[in-house]
């Protein structure tokens, strides 16, 4: 008999129907989009989700204050800070000097806690840990990383940034091949009589996924998705 997949929710209301419940347990996952499609919403919920479920989370970013991660959060109703006064979750910024550092201190933060959800926002700030590195490094570290995510059991969610009006699916061109899944979410700023925001579950491993394109509702809770 083969086993049964099992999932993580999402916590993004309307998803969880359309990837067989969640994401699948162990699984990385990549969050693409260019700038103002909601990927850190996204990810904040996802880390909400888990911490009002007990199961504990990290968010680290390598942009943003976490301060203003915090903020942000706020705006949508979730308050952070007892579950970081109480060690189920952080939200942290981070600056490593190298990869080695970034690595480091990710696996430190989830230990810390004992995380089952992590986030990494974003993967192309990942190339200013890497400086020198080449093309071929950097995506042998990239992926390092992920595996040792995979090994340690944690599900992870992973910030891409896609350049304006390209039709790539991530910054260096191999993101997508080393994640186990692809949810690439859309802006559009002439969506005439709809909502201009959209995502696409460009694939998933082990799972049998919607393939339509799928609005997103912004609610005064974070981000809905609706039937395509």
């Amino acid at each position: 008999m083969i086993p049964k997949t099992e999932r993580i929710e999402s916590g993004i209301q309307g998803l969880d129907r359309l990837i067989q419940g969640g994401f699948v347990k162990g699984s990385t996952n990549l969050i693409a989009g260019t700038t103002g499609t909601l990927k850190t919403i996204f990810c904040l919920q996802y880390v909400w989700h888990g911490v009002r479920n007990g199961q504990n989370g990290v968010y680290i970013t390598l942009e943003q204050p976490a301060e203003d991660i915090l903020a942000e959060a706020m705006q949508f109703g979730m308050d952070f800070e007892p579950y970081i006064r109480q060690k189920k979750c952080v939200v942290e910024h981070i600056f490593p000097r190298t990869f080695d550092d970034l690595d480091f201190e990710i696996f430190k933060r989830i230990k810390e806690v004992n995380a089952s959800r992590f986030v990494l926002d974003s993967l192309p700030l990942v190339a200013l840990a890497s400086r020198g590195a080449s093309a071929e490094e950097l995506r042998a570290k990239i992926f390092d990383l992920l595996m040792r995510l995979k090994k340690y059991g944690v599900t992870s969610l992973i910030v891409g940034e896609i350049p304006e009006d390209s039709k790539a699916l991530s910054r260096f061109g191999f993101e997508e091949f080393v994640v186990d899944s692809v949810i690439v979410m859309h802006y559009l700023e002439y969506a005439a009589g709809g909502t201009p925001r959209s995502l696409v579950i460009r694939k998933m491993r082990r799972t049998d996924h919607g393939t339509d394109i799928y609005p997103i509702e912004v609610t005064s809770k974070g981000i809905v998705v609706k039937k395509g």
